[in-house]
C-alpha cells in the first residue's frame, strides 16, 4: 500500500468511487471513521465460525449503518441520477412476465422495484433489517424476506424461482460459503431457472473502501473478489451448466452484439475467448501492470469491465 491520501484529495476520491454529489457534505473525519469500522468488521467477519457467521453479519451490517447512518443516505446520489441502462439490459436475459424473482441482498430495492414494475412476481430480501426494510417499497408484487443469503433453501421452498438475481452481493459473502450460496440458489431454482449475478473483477480491484486508501487488496467488507474462472468451477460443483458471460453492457456499442449472442454455442465461444484471455492476464505478476492491462482491455470492449454471469439449472 503506497502513501494514503488525505484532505481534499482523500473526499474526492470518497465522493467518485461511492457517486456521492458535490453537494453532499462530506469530510475527512467521516470517511476515516468509515474506514476504520470497516477494517474492524471485516476481521470480525472473516473470523466468524459458521455456526454464528448469520449472527455475525447481521451485528456488522447493522453496526455499520447504525454508526454511518449518513451512508445509506448519500452514497449512489450521483448515480441514481443516470439512465439504469443495465436493468433494462437484463430483460432479455430473464424473458418475458409473468415470472417469479427472487433477488439476495436487494439494499434499497432500485433492482427489484424496476423489475416489479415490468410485471414479474418479485420477492427482496437481505441479511438484516437494519438496512433493507428502510428502503423496501411495498407492492402488491413485490414481498419481502430475510436469510444468511447463502443457505437459501432454509427460507424459501425448493424449485420456486423462475430466476434468482443479484448485484454486487457474492463478493461480501464469507469465501468459506460461496459454494453453499451456489448450492442454495440452485436449490431454490425451478428446472430451467436462471441465476444471474454481477460483482467486480479481482483484476480490477480492490474495489471497496480499500480502493480510496490505495490498497493492493480488498480491506473493508468486500471480503473476496473474484475472477470468471474461480466462480465457474464453483458453479459448476454446485450443478449449474450453461454458464456464460452476456456480452452485453451498459455500452451501447455491445448492446447489439449482446442480443445478437443468443445461441448456446455463440455463448460458449463467448465465454471461452473470456476466460482465454483472463487467463492471460493471470500470467502477469506484477499486479499494478495487471491492473492497468484489465484496464485497457475493458475500454477497449475486450474483456468485460466486471463479472456478469448467467448460470443455467437444467430442466430435467
Amino acid at each position: 500500500m503506497t502513501d494514503e491520501p488525505r484532505g481534499r484529495e482523500l473526499i474526492d476520491r470518497y465522493r467518485e468511487n461511492y457517486h456521492i454529489s458535490r453537494d453532499a457534505v462530506l469530510t475527512e473525519e467521516m470517511i476515516l471513521r468509515h474506514w476504520q469500522i470497516e477494517k474492524e468488521l471485516t476481521r470480525a467477519l472473516l473470523e466468524s465460525r459458521p455456526e454464528n457467521r448469520w449472527e455475525t453479519f447481521e451485528e456488522c451490517y447493522t453496526r455499520l449503518y447504525r454508526e454511518l447512518d449518513w451512508l445509506n443516505k448519500l452514497t449512489g446520489s450521483e448515480e441514481e441520477k443516470k439512465p439504469r441502462n443495465s436493468f433494462n439490459l437484463l430483460l432479455q436475459f430473464i424473458g418475458t412476465p409473468p415470472k417469479k424473482i427472487y433477488e439476495i441482498g436487494s439494499g434499497r430495492g432500485e433492482l427489484i422495484e424496476f423489475l416489479s414494475s415490468r410485471g414479474y412476481e418479485c420477492r427482496a430480501s437481505e441479511i438484516t433489517r437494519e438496512r433493507g426494510e428502510k428502503w423496501s417499497r411495498q407492492s402488491n408484487r413485490i414481498s419481502w424476506g430475510v436469510s444468511d443469503g447463502v443457505h437459501l433453501d432454509r427460507f424459501e421452498p425448493s424449485c420456486t424461482y423462475d430466476c434468482v438475481i443479484s448485484d454486487q452481493v457474492i463478493e461480501h459473502l464469507h469465501p468459506d460459503d460461496i459454494e453453499d450460496h451456489f448450492k442454495g440458489v440452485f436449490s431454490i431454482l425451478k428446472p430451467g431457472g436462471k441465476y444471474i449475478f454481477m460483482t467486480p473483477h479481482a483484476y480490477g480491484g480492490p474495489w471497496d473502501i480499500s480502493r480510496i486508501f490505495n490498497c493492493n487488496k480488498p480491506m473493508g467488507m468486500h471480503l473476496k473478489e473474484y475472477t470468471f474462472r474461480e466462480l465457474a468451477l464453483k458453479l459448476k460443483k454446485a450443478r449449474f451448466r450453461q454458464i456464460y458471460s452476456p456480452a452485453a453492457s451498459a455500452k451501447k456499442a455491445l448492446a447489439t452484439l449482446g442480443k445478437a449472442i443468443d445461441s448456446p454455442i455463440l455463448r460458449w465461444i463467448y465465454f471461452q475467448q473470456v476466460l482465454v484471455t483472463e487467463s492471460m492476464l493471470s500470467l502477469v505478476a506484477d499486479q499494478h501492470v495487471r491492473k492497468r492491462m484489465f484496464q485497457r482491455l475493458s475500454r477497449l470492449y475486450l474483456f468485460p469491465g466486471s463479472i456478469r454471469i448467467i448460470a443455467g439449472k437444467s430442466d430435467r
